[in-house]
């Protein structure tokens, strides 16, 4: 096998041939460094990097692994973190040049527990600055390209998370989420990005434990791989008030269904938001492959009124919260639109927020009555395909019926942020191309807390769809292979 053939196995295979002895700790973690030194300065998506810490924590797994120990799922297998999420030891800058060269005395819980679980650090991904806005650059990296078009943005915020995926630098990754921080990159760049419910991934360190928009998760590049994520990362813990009970070894049972009789909702722009047609297109063209796995799809949304006005008060809540004072401190080191988004948040009042939690209750009842008549929701997950790298954010959607103009700079990334506000799960998972070749992932929406239900509808999607399968994922990335 191949360095290039083992980058691209699936996380399961890769981690079932370390626990078999086919191949060592040290040829995974020496393959993926090669793969990094050979494909990253091209794309840019690993922008911390000890490669010799890593291979020192390859020689501790196999030598564990030959002591006959008892190993995590995730033995051996490499990750570069996202640069937004807290390692002790590693550098973490969250894209800012205010934290440049700061390295945490403490790391995450969903750090804690892919590394107890065996998942071997290498580093860190790129982000956007403070992971705002889903195009990843910032000053003190510099942009992530996408691997399908090296002049077109990966999207963001796990940018670099999802890019290493596609590129076979890493077998497995972590993220964050808010506005679509794990969905959209993981759409631009034709992997899996999966969004749980609140609580079902518990965040520590929080300054908002009780919060629900801001949440971690698991990118992988197929619906097995998340799944095995999954079985480490959820479960309670006592650091999160929110944390739901039910362990994550529920995560280990069977993918497979019978879809028979399953009703889904399809909207290709939730009633009423610009959509690129390539996008809405590519999607109604594999609606099929519901119908085949025996579903019912009709053309119908919840209504998602005051979804927007939800959103942008607790986003922008939330940032005042977190960078009002280092804003008071460094202006001058914070790009625009952080500044608006944290100028927004000091603006706010409590009837505002109180407003805003009215509607997002009433919102909820309506989805909650909406899905006992439909199992999923399926929509786009972006409304663009990946951008161009050097363009900050979309500031027009070019639609059917002309270009429509973008208020702020997340606007377009609203039929992932309604999604967010319901607190539904949600994965973005491969669905097909455009014409000139763009990823277009398809977004699975399930029942409250209905996260497995949502990775199985994903996985028969997959089996459903070979064409995107990984191994002609691999061999497209090896074809460009040189991106």
């Amino acid at each position: 096998m191949s360095n290039q053939e083992l980058c691209f196995l699936s996380a399961v295979e890769m981690a079932g041939k370390i626990r078999n002895g086919d191949v060592s700790c040290v040829e995974v973690m020496e393959a993926h460094l090669a793969q990094i030194e050979r494909i990253n300065p091209q794309v840019n998506a690993v922008v911390t990097l000890h490669a010799e810490r890593a291979l020192d924590g390859a020689r501790a797994a196999d030598a564990a692994r030959r002591r006959g120990d008892d190993v995590g799922p995730l033995h051996g297998l490499p990750i570069a973190h996202k640069d937004t999420i807290e390692t002790k030891g590693i550098r973490t800058t969250w894209g800012s040049p205010i934290f440049r060269d700061h390295v945490p005395a403490r790391s995450a819980l969903i750090v804690d527990r892919l590394h107890a679980a065996g998942a071997i650090p290498m580093g860190k991904t790129n982000v956007p600055e403070f992971g705002a806005g889903s195009q990843t650059f910032n000053s003190v990296f510099g942009a992530t390209r996408n691997p399908h078009d090296l002049t077109k943005t990966c999207g963001g915020s796990s940018g670099g998370a999802a890019v290493a995926l596609a590129c076979g630098m890493q077998p497995i990754a972590d993220g964050s989420d808010m506005g679509g921080s794990l969905r959209n990159p993981a759409n631009f760049c034709n992997v899996v990005g999966f969004r749980p419910s609140p609580g079902r991934v518990p965040v520590w360190p929080s300054q908002t434990a009780w919060a629900t928009f801001a949440l971690q998760g698991p990118l992988a590049r197929t619906v097995e791989d998340v799944a095995l994520l999954m079985q480490v990362m959820a479960g309670p813990d006592p650091r999160s008030p929110i944390a739901l009970p039910e362990p994550g070894s529920r995560f280990a049972d069977p993918l497979q269904r019978d879809f028979r009789g399953v009703r889904i909702a399809w909207t290709p722009d939730l009633g009423e938001l610009p959509v690129d047609p390539r996008v809405a297109d590519v999607i109604r063209g594999k609606l099929p492959v519901f119908e085949d796995l025996g579903c019912t799809v009709d053309a119908t949304s919840p209504d998602f009124s005051g979804a927007d006005e939800i959103f942008k008060v607790w986003r922008a809540w939330t940032f005042h919260l977190a960078y009002g004072k280092l804003l008071e401190a460094s202006r001058d080191q914070i790009k625009e639109t952080v500044i608006w988004n944290i100028e927004a948040g000091a603006a706010l009042t409590g009837p505002q927020i109180g407003r805003a939690e009215a509607k997002r209750s009433e919102l909820y009842q309506r989805m909650r009555v909406f899905m006992e008549e439909y199992e999923f929701l399926i929509l786009p997950v972006n409304q663009v395909p990946p951008f161009s790298v050097d363009q900050e954010f979309v500031s027009e959607i070019n639609t059917a019926n002309g270009l429509v103009p973008m208020e702020t700079y997340i606007d377009w990334m609203k039929s992932c942020y309604y999604i967010t506000v319901t607190g539904h799960p949600a994965i973005s998972v491969p669905c097909g191309f455009t014409e000139d070749g763009l990823p277009v992932g398809v977004q699975i929406v399930g029942r409250h807390q209905d996260d497995f239900g949502v990775l199985q509808l994903a996985y028969a999607l997959q089996q459903g769809n070979p064409s995107l399968t990984l191994p002609a994922a691999a061999e497209d990335s090896g074809r460009r292979g040189d991106c």
